[in-house]
């Protein structure tokens, strides 16, 4: 007998199994409890936690959905804006930069005064306002007018000894329409030259002449030379470049040697030093063959007495190579005079040297100056300015001569602070094989020769007495 069990109350006994059939996952898991849910994340931790960052992932992509479109709205208006922006500033740039500094003060105290003038019914305020505004629209008319002409300039000579004299002619040439009278303002050096030039027409010339300061060794850029309208108070002004800058050197005070320091490099060259090579002319000793030696300086006579291969050892000869370092850093020289006299000492012995065609190399505490011809060691040496590098003696010149071929000869030029001691460390940097000589610039005391343990210093006073004590060094 089959016992039927009654259907439990809300439950369809027919149709359950159907409908949890045709139920989505999706349902299903909406329908679970939450006991179910934390069961399964104990079961799977794993997979929990994946789910779990899976959606956080949306959540941020969906976030970022906002703000992406919101600036790709606006990227076209701005690009739109700010093209409009440079336009408008190279429109008005050129205008507005004719306004000077006091030309900007007019204007806002123009402004501030009418507008306080209308706020405040004050007529007198407002009459201010009228007339700084009307200055500065007379102030405009100057700014208008043609400039139809070419500018040059000479300067004669291109270079110059210290002292010397040298003048400069700027010369104006109008070109097809007639050039309204005009200003034109010539930088030179450190001061500035003014010069009204009248109505030029087509053809015509107009020259203005003008003396260029010598009184120190330095380089003088003369230029650009420049155009300017405007007017008299300086509210606005126009300024047109017509001309690139024209150097003139100055050179530093020279003297010629009798007796120069090359002489006393080709009377070292040929000598021997201790060093030792294995090619040059005398003979030093043998030693045995190793690979890689010229057999050419096989010395067979020994090789066939001893049984084993001996070749020749040289001593190197001294070349011709000298090397004049001038001391730069401002804490070797007592005054600026003390250091133009060094330049000038410097510059005497290289132009010597260059001139006899001795291999030469002049350098200082930052620069290396050119050797090919006296005029272009002189144009550098225009240059020449002291320095505050801050390092000893030794390791200034280690610095400066680093790259450069050893020097027979090495003459060091400073100071009247540059102590015996300095030259000593430099003496000691070259070795033996190289000659050095020390010029102490010392205006205090008379020029003479002072001997340390070998090393010859020579005391210069005076840019006269320096043949006379080159003669007696070599």
């Amino acid at each position: 007998m089959t016992q039927v069990v009654p259907p439990v109350e809300g439950e369809r006994p027919d149709g359950g199994a159907e409908e949890r059939a045709a139920e989505t996952p999706s349902r299903r898991a909406a329908r679970r409890p939450a006991s179910e849910e934390k069961g399964a994340k104990r079961r799977n931790p794993g997979a929990a936690r994946r789910g779990a960052t899976a959606r956080r992932g949306r959540a941020r992509a969906a976030a970022k959905i906002g703000p992406s479109a919101f600036a790709r709205a606006l990227h076209g208006p701005a690009v739109l804006v700010g093209s409009g922006w440079r336009a408008l500033a190279r429109l008005l740039g050129p205008v507005l930069a004719t306004v000077s500094a006091l030309g900007w003060v007019v204007l806002l105290a123009a402004a501030a005064t009418l507008v306080a003038g209308y706020l405040l019914g004050w007529h007198e305020l407002v009459f201010l306002g009228f007339t700084l505004a009307a200055a500065l629209v007379v102030a405009a008319a100057y700014l208008f007018g043609r400039s139809d002409y070419s500018v040059s300039i000479e300067l004669s000579p291109t270079r110059v000894v210290a002292g010397g004299r040298a003048l400069g002619r700027l010369v104006i040439t109008g070109r097809r329409k007639r050039s309204a009278p005009s200003r034109i303002e010539l930088p030179v050096g450190q001061g500035l030259a003014e010069f009204i030039v009248p109505g030029i027409g087509a053809g015509e010339s107009h020259e203005e002449l003008f003396a260029v300061p010598t009184n120190r060794r330095a380089v003088i850029v003369a230029g650009p030379a420049v155009s300017v309208r405007g007017d008299q108070l300086g509210l606005v002004r126009r300024v047109l470049r017509l001309t690139e800058e024209v150097e003139l050197f100055v050179h530093p005070k020279t003297t010629r040697l009798d007796s120069s320091a090359a002489g006393l490099v080709r009377d070292l060259e040929g000598e021997t030093s201790k060093k030792i090579t294995n090619n040059d002319i005398s003979f030093h000793a043998l030693r045995a063959y190793e690979p890689g030696d010229d057999r050419r300086y096989v010395h067979w006579r020994t090789s066939a007495r001893t049984g084993q291969l001996m070749v020749r050892q040289f001593e190197e000869t001294r070349r011709s190579q000298l090397t004049i370092i001038l001391a730069t850093d401002r804490r070797h020289y007592a005054d600026d005079d003390e250091f133009e006299l060094a330049v000038s000492v410097a510059a005497s012995l290289a132009g010597q040297v260059i001139r006899n065609g001795t291999r030469l190399d002049v350098v200082t505490d930052t620069m290396q100056l050119r050797t090919r011809s006296v005029t272009s060691m002189l144009d550098d040496s225009c240059r020449i300015e002291q320095t505050d590098t801050g390092l000893s003696a030794r390791d200034a010149v280690r610095a400066a001569t680093s790259r450069l071929a050893a020097p027979s000869v090495a003459m060091v030029v400073a100071g009247s602070r540059f102590g015996v001691s300095d030259y000593r460390a430099i003496e000691v940097l070259y070795g033996v094989d190289t000659e050095t000589i020390g010029f102490r610039i010392d205006a205090s005391e008379p020029s003479r020769i002072l001997s340390v343990a070998g090393l010859n210093i020579l005391s210069v006073a005076a840019l006269t007495d320096l043949p006379r004590l080159v003669r007696r060094v070599t």
